[in-house]
């Protein structure tokens, strides 16, 4: 008797097989470490919100912080112009920052006011050059700068994808600089490099004798492409994070801690790698900025088009703006104690309406 075969068949099941195999092997020998696992938090219900509109008309704006005074500093990517914005929504040029080279992702990104401004009036950017991404600092005057741009950290790989951006001063006075792996995976995993990094300087780019790696600017490692920087009211720092395929990630973050890329995509459960809070599926998130507000961690979505607002411990997961004002690229708490979060329509992967790029204010 001949024994019947299906088309197909025999080789749809060694596909099948080997798949299998091939994902049992990777996870037994620590990668795609919960890649097959659901995200933290997949149905979030919405809460409504008090919006103001601030200000309209930008292009792809990435960042703010604000003076003393309550006025802001926002930087546009791709213009590489920083504005100044007040809170009537009076917008200003103050400069354009020749060196920046857009591309991709890569441009005029990050901006972080010292903590001591009223003293030495020193404004720091990230930025994407020729060769590398850099911070540099300089002075500025109720007119613009008052002196040139001088380097605080170079040499930091930079890519049309996965480029890192956000710099921020923490609580300790020290500045913090989110990192991408620039596209090179290995890179996260290397405690010798500048990508895929959380980094930590003094304000003149010095190494802090108490930074994890002694002489490094290193403070975590394992990211993929850090986005957000926040501190609670105890100090404790937060980072938001693109994933790759299956999760979003909010990561507590700890001294010298790997944060598991590119071995772990989302909860590994294993220890040498720190887990995050919460995680989200792409779709959902793709999470840019970060702030700390009210007792909660508010994530700005570009893909997911949302904000949302979790406890610190990853519940209590809520939604605000779904849908309404389209891709959202930051978020920070402005004086008067509302939050400013900034739309990104116009960075070429969004569909802008007449009134784009918007600051909405949210207030209550």
């Amino acid at each position: 008797m001949t024994e019947r075969r299906w088309p197909g068949t025999a080789r749809t099941a060694v596909a099948v097989v080997g798949v299998l195999v091939l994902a049992a092997t990777v996870v037994a020998t620590g990668g795609w470490l919960g890649w097959f696992s659901d995200p933290t938090i997949s149905d979030a219900p919405e809460a409504s919100a008090d919006v103001d509109v601030v200000a309209t008309g930008l292009a792809a704006p990435w960042d703010l912080a604000f003076l003393p005074d309550g006025t802001a500093l926002v930087t546009e990517r791709d213009t590489a112009r920083l504005l100044t914005v007040d809170a009537q929504g009076s917008t200003r040029e103050i400069t354009r920052v020749d060196e920046v080279v857009p591309d991709g992702e890569g441009g005029l990104l990050g901006v972080a006011v010292s903590p001591q401004y009223a003293a030495d009036g020193w404004v720091y950017l990230y930025y994407t050059g020729a060769g590398d991404n850099r911070v540099v600092r300089f002075r500025l005057g109720p007119d613009g700068p008052t002196t040139p741009p001088e380097p605080v950290l170079t040499g930091i790989p930079r890519a049309p994808t996965h480029n890192g951006g956000r710099i921020a001063f923490g609580p300790d006075g020290m500045l913090y600089v989110g990192t991408g792996d620039a596209g090179e995976r290995g890179a996260a995993q290397d405690p010798t490099g500048l990508a895929g990094k959380i980094l930590r300087v003094r304000p003149d780019g010095t190494v802090p004798a108490d930074n994890p790696l002694a002489g490094s600017p290193v403070f975590s490692f394992g990211h993929r492409n850090v986005q957000g920087l926040a501190w609670d009211p105890a100090g404790q720092l937060y980072a938001s994070e693109f994933g790759q395929n299956r999760h979003d990630e909010l990561n507590r973050i700890e001294p010298g801690g790997n944060y598991g890329w590119p071995e772990v995509e989302g909860v590994a459960d294993r220890a040498e790698f720190i887990d995050p809070v919460a995680t989200w599926a792409p779709r959902d998130a793709s999470p840019s900025g970060l702030a700390h507000h009210q007792g909660r961690l508010w994530l700005a979505c570009l893909r997911g088009q949302r904000l949302y607002r979790v406890a610190p411990d990853g519940t209590d997961a809520e939604t605000l703006l779904s849908g309404e004002y389209g891709r959202l690229r930051h978020a920070a708490v402005a004086p008067d104690g509302s939050l400013w979060v900034l739309t990104s329509n116009r960075d070429g992967r969004g569909s802008p309406t007449g009134d784009d790029d918007r600051i909405l204010r949210i207030s209550g």
